[in-house]
């Protein structure tokens, strides 16, 4: 019987045979099991018995390499690794988790494999700075905003543009639809947001409001001084709920609106601050919002339902559930972000290297992030592990806080013991005693027969449940250059150089190439003539 077989049973009887030298030093006695070593050979004849073991449904060489304990721990707190390609601005993990797309400052987008930590695509189709990404609920399309006034949806399957959209503002922010992936919301520089419709060809912009929305008693009593004031207010970032039915949009002046997807009509209005609204992020579930905001302060709201037909806009009323800040330092935030459970708010700060990270069950300040000696901008929590991924501002690299998870090594074998210090090793007398040849040849020839299974993917357990048919990413095998910081090579001292293809342009990165001036020096080392 299997012992790794599904709905194998803890108890098991099973018949041990022994080799003709142990079994009689045991004397035929039934009351002990012996110990099979892995080398001993099952080819025996004498029958010890029948026993009955108590049995892990898993072996105890299959035990887990990592501590249970440490799995259970769902907040980061050391730096892991680091991606590097390019300048990176801007960053989005896909709703798997195995692909995390990068913007760069020269437009060019790099989607890195989170596994290999590898470049798995780039795709150019930006000339400038990538301002915002937005993954499709499938994976297979990815919006960026750059800021070069366009959007490019693109087609990971094959790596091509499907749309651009061209805009005569600059674009804050742009979101895709979690249901349709042929349409967007943007938030343009001091002019109004749109939800951009792409079925067709040519993309149909809708315009929706800014200004917000008031009751009847106040429209009544506004003075031309506030009327003015609301004609100005302009949209500052745009996200859709998880539904898709609605928009929640943040003004210049720290309103807070929803908009219907489908009628493009204001349904609710609150005013959160009296300072801009900076960047909003909603959890998977779409229950509860982070706003972040001019004024320094990063604020959680919960949400009601918005698919509850019962729910009356009218009275909805929203309330501040946590106020996050730094009182000693009065730190302003870069970007927030939420855990992927919702239980833990984290912010980038500026003109400092640390990470905030709250807790919102009692709304307190539960770790500082550090490790880096630079400013960091944008800041994403995986979707399901306990994992942060942060830019930095100088280098342009993608740092990587995660768990350390010391390995178990007693699980690699049953008699495998750790200790804490050195102690005394007593031989055992047979231990280390010459093997006939022909009894290793033997084991070996034994060992080439198990058959080893390398076909089978074991599917990690994510937050997100996903079809069997839903979109992988395929692999390329042609990429180009990665732009890897480990390709830097020494020419002299204390001078280094990237180690890339003179002839391949593509290689470096705008903000890697320098130029050759007429005496033929590079990065101010002068090349010798062939000679």
């Amino acid at each position: 019987m299997d012992i790794d077989a599904p709905g194998a049973r803890e108890e098991m009887s099973f018949e041990v045979w022994m080799p003709q030298s142990e079994a009689a030093a045991v004397g035929g006695s039934r009351a002990v099991a012996p110990v099979l070593s892995p080398a001993t050979s099952l080819n025996t004849r004498f029958h010890l018995g029948t026993f009955n073991l108590n049995l892990h449904p898993h072996r105890a060489m299959n035990l887990s390499l990592v501590d249970p304990f440490v799995l259970a721990q769902d907040c980061p707190d050391v730096i892991t690794g680091r991606l590097h390609s390019g300048h990176s601005t801007s960053i989005r993990f896909s709703h798997r988790g195995d692909l995390l797309a990068s913007g760069r400052h020269d437009g060019i987008i790099v989607i890195f494999d989170i596994e290999t930590n590898g470049v798995a695509r780039k795709l150019r189709g930006h000339t400038r700075q990538v301002q915002s990404l937005s993954w499709s609920t499938n994976d297979r399309y990815l919006l960026s905003a750059g800021q070069d006034w366009k959007c490019v949806l693109w087609d990971l399957k094959d790596g091509s543009r499907a749309r651009t959209v061209r805009f005569e503002a600059a674009i804050f922010i742009a979101e895709l639809h979690p249901k349709n992936h042929m349409m967007f919301v943007a938030a343009l520089f001091e002019d109004q947001p749109v939800l951009v419709d792409m079925s067709s060809k040519i993309p149909v912009k809708h315009p929706i409001p800014s200004a917000p929305l008031r009751s009847q008693a106040e429209r009544d009593n506004a003075t031309e001084k506030q009327n003015a004031q609301d004609a100005k207010q302009t949209t500052t970032v745009t996200v859709f709920t998880p539904s898709g039915d609605n928009i929640i949009a943040g003004t210049n002046k720290g309103w807070l609106n929803i908009i219907d997807t489908a009628s493009h009509e204001l349904r609710h209005s609150t005013r959160i601050t009296n300072n801009i609204i900076v960047f909003i992020r909603l959890t998977p579930s779409g229950r509860d919002i982070v706003i972040n905001s001019s004024d320094r302060i990063v604020r959680t709201l919960h949400l009601p339902d918005f698919a509850d037909p019962k729910l009356d806009f009218e009275t909805l009323h929203l309330e501040v559930e946590h106020k996050f800040q730094d009182l000693v330092q009065k730190l302003s935030w870069n970007h927030v972000s939420f855990s992927p459970n919702g239980d833990y708010v984290t912010a980038s700060t500026w003109m400092n290297h640390h990470i905030y990270v709250w807790e919102r069950g009692q709304g307190s300040l539960v770790k500082i992030l550090e490790g880096t000696k630079e400013e960091l901008s944008a800041v994403e929590w995986h979707p399901f592990r306990p994992k942060l991924a942060a830019v930095g501002v100088d280098s342009g690299r993608v740092w990587l806080w995660s768990i350390l998870q010391p390995q178990r090594w007693s699980a690699l074998a049953p008699d495998f013991v750790e200790v804490e210090e050195n102690v005394e090793y007593i031989e055992r007398e047979d231990e280390f005693d010459i093997q006939p040849i022909e009894e290793i040849h033997k084991r070996r020839l034994d060992q080439e027969d198990e058959e080893v299974d390398v076909l089978t993917i074991e599917s990690a357990k994510m937050a997100t449940e996903f079809e069997a048919g839903d979109f992988r990413m395929p692999v390329l095998l042609d990429i180009e250059a990665s732009d890897s910081e480990d390709e830097i090579v020494a020419i002299g001292a204390g001078q280094f150089r990237r180690k890339v293809d003179m002839n391949d342009e593509d290689g470096v990165s705008g903000d890697d190439r320098r130029p050759v001036n007429g005496t033929g020096s590079v990065n101010g080392a002068k090349r010798r003539r062939a000679g």
